[in-house]
């Protein structure tokens, strides 16, 4: 019964709608998230760990990552370090993560960091550039540099020697090495949500979809 109400409901939405409606209808079929009351006491050490160190129990990108508790901590491990103390800065980081989330078109994360981007002093305007898919026009120096540092190695797999210089001389070695990571971490994160079908809230809009 529950699979011919889902099936009479899909029938009536418009062509353009399904694709969207069949990722929500299966968003929680790969990797569910996990009862605590379920978990192996592998998970159960994990998830301890992870709530001593974040404050809060797994959520987001680590629910899917608990069915791996080993990777999991790993990742939450780094994470601890790339989100909150890069040597780049907290302000960057976000536009880094707003730009490996586009890339990846990940609804989930763009909902989590576009808020978290503009309080951290990201303009609404070069967050909706990123979100639509555009260079934004009106950036500072700093956004500059790590922007094109960040657009050149995502999208060309290579950093030039010119675009290396610019961003060593404004933050040194230290600081480029997290920058990397910081696109290599949530490349990770994305693409164990897109893997896992990971559903947004109700009250969240997913990303436009590129033209691959």
């Amino acid at each position: 019964m529950r699979f011919r109400r889902t099936i009479l409901a899909l029938a009536a939405l418009p062509l353009a709608a399904l694709p969207l409606a069949l990722g929500a209808a299966h968003a929680q079929d790969r990797l569910p998230t996990i009862p605590p009351q379920d978990y192996t006491p592998e998970q159960k050490q994990a998830a301890e760990a992870f709530a001593q160190a974040r404050g809060k129990p797994p959520f987001g990108p680590f629910e899917p990552l608990m069915y791996s508790p080993e990777v999991m901590t790993l990742a939450r491990s780094m994470g601890d370090y790339l989100r909150f103390k890069p040597k780049i800065g907290t302000t960057l980081s976000e536009l880094v993560i707003l730009m490996t989330a586009r890339r990846w078109t990940q609804d989930y994360e763009w909902y989590v960091h576009a808020p978290i981007a503009e309080k951290a002093g990201i303009s609404a305007d070069i967050i909706a550039a990123i979100r639509d898919g555009r260079r934004p026009a009106r950036m500072n120096d700093d956004e500059t540099i790590v922007y094109d540092f960040t657009s050149e190695l995502q999208d060309t797999k290579r950093v030039s020697d010119t675009t290396f210089a610019r961003a060593e001389a404004r933050f040194g070695k230290p600081a480029l090495v997290d920058l990397a990571a910081i696109s290599g971490y949530y490349t990770l994160l994305a693409m164990e949500l897109n893997a896992a079908r990971y559903a947004i809230p109700e009250d969240g809009q997913p990303l436009p979809r590129l033209p691959e």
